[in-house]
């Protein structure tokens, strides 16, 4: 067995065909079939189950699997420091960020980045936070920012700006002629929010059960562009993060709240094992520039 026949059985689990592992791999299919058939004969355990339909893995499989995928993370960690003592500001940098927040940050942060660390390339990834957080354990991911706190040993935090939030509304709604909105005025005026899984969708309702203000029910949006034209067409009103926030939005207007207005707190997380300490402390620096723009 050898790290080659790891990346075969990782590329089998992953895709559950062979057929598919293979063309990842750049092997043919019998090949790899044959490599993961002598792994099996050498463990003298059925690490797949095979049909004409599917792979699956066994029991045993899915325990044998797991610590291949730590042997190869392992590995990569080894690479990482390698090219990391020749050049700590050099190589790929994979930075996540979750929907409501990438869209906005990425398009000003990317040409800071190149310009400051011109010998990094760039990944940039928009996941929901729930999966970059794995993303980050599993090492498929360097850095994402995320909204604080992060309750997680494994992870380093760093906070980085505070975004607050406005309340979205029609030009002709009863509340667009106000300047500063109050949590009464909220009341009676249920509010439009992001569909499940959304971490947005957690502060608005947090902020919600604080005001007493309530959410509508009838109607959710998947993406926060979506709840802007709902709110455009006179369909409700919505929390509105600052960063998300248009110079050019004809028919909205975006009221502040009153003091002390609802906010999110965006910082930049990371393994605590991460060799890239020097890497992230520029990154920090740069996004801090980019929002201070």
């Amino acid at each position: 067995m050898n790290l080659r026949d790891l990346y075969y059985l990782i590329a089998v689990a992953d895709l559950r065909s062979f057929v598919q592992a293979s063309e990842r791999c750049c092997i043919s299919q019998p090949t790899l079939s044959t490599q993961i058939k002598k792994m099996e004969e050498t463990l003298g355990v059925q690490i797949f189950e095979r049909t004409n339909k599917k792979v699956l893995p066994t029991e045993l499989g899915e325990q044998i699997i797991a610590s291949a995928r730590r042997i190869l993370k392992e590995v990569d960690s080894i690479k990482e420091i390698a090219e990391t003592a020749q050049d700590p500001l050099a190589g790929n940098l994979r930075v996540g960020a979750f929907p409501t927040l990438s869209t906005y940050i990425f398009p000003q942060l990317v040409p800071l980045i190149k310009q400051a660390l011109p010998r990094v390339r760039l990944i940039l990834v928009e996941e929901k936070t729930e999966l970059l957080i794995q993303q980050l354990k599993n090492g498929q991911m360097d850095v994402a920012l995320l909204a604080l706190p992060i309750a997680e040993d494994f992870l380093e935090t760093a906070a980085l700006f505070e975004d607050e939030f406005l309340l979205a509304v029609s030009g002709d709604h009863p509340l667009s002629a106000k300047s500063v909105v109050t949590h009464g005025d909220l009341l009676g005026h249920p509010l439009l929010l992001l569909d499940e899984g959304h971490c947005l969708r957690g502060h608005a309702l947090q902020i919600c059960q604080m005001i007493g203000a309530e959410e509508e029910q009838d109607v959710r949006a998947t993406g926060l562009e979506t709840l802007r034209q709902m709110v455009r067409a006179g369909t409700g009103i919505t929390f509105m993060p600052n960063i998300a926030i248009q110079g050019n939005d004809e028919g909205i207007r975006y009221l502040p709240f009153e003091a002390p207005a609802p906010s999110r707190t965006i910082g930049l997380v990371w393994r605590r094992t991460s060799v890239r300490v020097e890497l992230i402390r520029q990154l920090s620096a740069l996004i801090k520039q980019a929002m201070a723009r």
